[in-house]
């Protein structure tokens, strides 16, 4: 178990040729993951979802196929845990899922290797995400990352507060990863900010939420401590921010405000 979690978050936009953003997932982890345990890019960064309503089947992989692969190989190469948003071919090859794929130092079969389908899919503001992928199961996924328990969450999902409390409670999360394409628009970006501080302030916990970047998307790729402070935020347009989870902070947080030992069902 480690007292520190070192966290990089890639604010990047995915584009629409899954080759060349392959070639990016490599360069990105070449230029941050030896100063990283943890590195974090945005949902669907093997492939962004094109035009509203686009359907994106075709680009959807297997968890074996090129990106995951790409993914296990630069984790491999830096001694770092990757997290990043993919299609995955489902059982309806017309609806992939929204998936996050997560491999660790010891590779895709190893003990810090995941991944996690998106539970609840982007029917809101105008969009019908569920016209196009497939939910996953409401099944919580952790993993270990040094000693740290992530609980892992898409996008949307953060606006479902059940989702988060079940990571924590029934789970043992204690950082909460949630890779984002945040759409941008009036008062889009202050949800985000306020929904990463409540679930992070609810559950005293670490939210980890890298996004990606403005003019589609909204940005604001953040680290929240268990007490609501800001360890670090991007701002809109692409980068890379860095900071560290400290589990001093976190077993600190949960003895001063002891709420998810208050609750009462």
């Amino acid at each position: 178990m480690t007292a520190t979690l070192r966290v990089t978050l890639v604010q990047e936009a995915s584009g629409l040729d899954p080759a060349a953003n392959r070639r990016r997932l490599v360069e990105v982890l070449d230029e941050v993951g030896p100063d990283a345990d943890l590195v974090v890019l945005p949902e669907v960064f093997a492939r962004d979802f094109g035009k509203a309503g686009s359907d994106v089947s075709a680009y959807a992989e297997p968890l074996d196929g090129p990106f995951a692969t790409a993914v296990a190989e630069a984790a491999r190469r830096h001694d770092v845990t990757v997290v990043a948003g993919m299609f995955e071919t489902s059982d309806d090859p017309e609806r992939p899922w929204n998936t996050l794929v997560v491999s660790g130092p010891d590779g895709p079969d190893g003990p810090g290797a995941a991944s996690y389908r998106k539970i609840h899919l982007y029917d809101s503001f105008g969009y019908r995400e569920s016209d196009r992928l497939t939910a996953g199961a409401p099944t919580p996924v952790t993993v270990d990352v040094r000693g740290f328990t992530v609980g892992l969450m898409t996008c949307y999902d953060l606006r479902f507060p059940e989702l988060a409390r079940r990571l924590v409670v029934d789970h043992g999360a204690e950082v909460l990863v949630c890779p984002a394409a945040w759409v941008a628009g009036e008062g889009k970006g202050h949800h985000w900010r306020t929904l990463v501080h409540a679930r992070a302030i609810e559950n005293t916990a670490y939210v980890v939420a890298a996004a990606q970047p403005a003019p589609r998307y909204t940005g604001l790729s953040t680290i929240v401590d268990p007490e609501g402070r800001v360890v670090v935020e991007a701002g809109d347009g692409p980068t890379t921010v860095s900071g560290v989870v400290d589990r001093d902070v976190l077993v600190g947080a949960r003895r001063t405000n002891p709420s998810l030992a208050n609750r009462r069902l």
